[in-house]
């Protein structure tokens, strides 16, 4: 009996709070039921512990925030070496010569220019489109120039571009264009000391 009053029971929140109503039949039993009977007594119904009535809240487990897509790489339309030209000639005693660049659009934040003469970095990259070099070995020299974003990541880089040095020496300058005599002390390949002495316009006095 008491089993079945516990079914009952558990039974009960299903029916949506029904009345619920007992007696004991001719045989001594206890009967439960939902209908109204002769000398029947109504069972009251203790609520639930959830007495809103509510379902319970779930809980939501929110996903990682999506990645961030990796910055799209900047790309130049243009890169080259304006000075000096190609397969140029560069005549200097002291081995000197000026490197210009230009990029097109211009050079963006955080970029930065870098030389290489003959395959290695001259300098420090920077954003200045002029480089000067000095003491460059005669011969045949290649030039080239890159990009780099602000990791040190080479963006864009041009082709080698040949020039050629020609350190003429002072005897040979001297050669190729001799002193005069005002010019003696003012150009280097004509130092003071090598300058002729001057003939006397004087006649000696007998």
């Amino acid at each position: 009996m008491l089993s079945a009053l516990f079914c009952l029971l558990i039974t009960l929140p299903a029916l949506a709070l029904a009345e619920v109503y007992t007696y004991t039949d001719a045989e001594g039993n206890r009967v439960f039921t939902d209908q109204p009977h002769k000398n029947a007594k109504r069972v009251e119904i203790l609520p639930s512990n959830n007495t809103s009535g509510s379902p319970p809240k779930r809980t939501v487990h929110q996903s990682a925030p999506p990645k961030a897509k990796p910055k799209a790489i900047f790309r130049y339309d243009l890169l080259r070496i304006l000075v000096p030209e190609p397969d140029a000639t560069v005549r200097s005693a002291p081995g000197e010569l000026i490197v210009t660049v230009t990029s097109d659009p211009a050079l963006q934040p955080g970029h930065s220019y870098r030389l290489l003469v003959d395959g290695k970095p001259y300098a420090q990259a920077g954003r200045s489109p002029v480089f000067p070099l000095t003491n460059v070995d005669r011969g045949t020299h290649q030039l080239a120039v890159e990009i780099l974003d602000e990791a040190g990541r080479v963006l864009e880089k041009t082709p080698n571009q040949p020039f050629h040095m020609l350190r003429i020496s002072l005897a040979q300058k001297r050669t190729a264009n001799p002193c005069k005599t005002a010019e003696y002390g003012v150009r280097p390949e004509c130092p003071l000391k090598d300058k002729p002495e001057e003939e006397s316009s004087i006649l000696p006095f007998f």
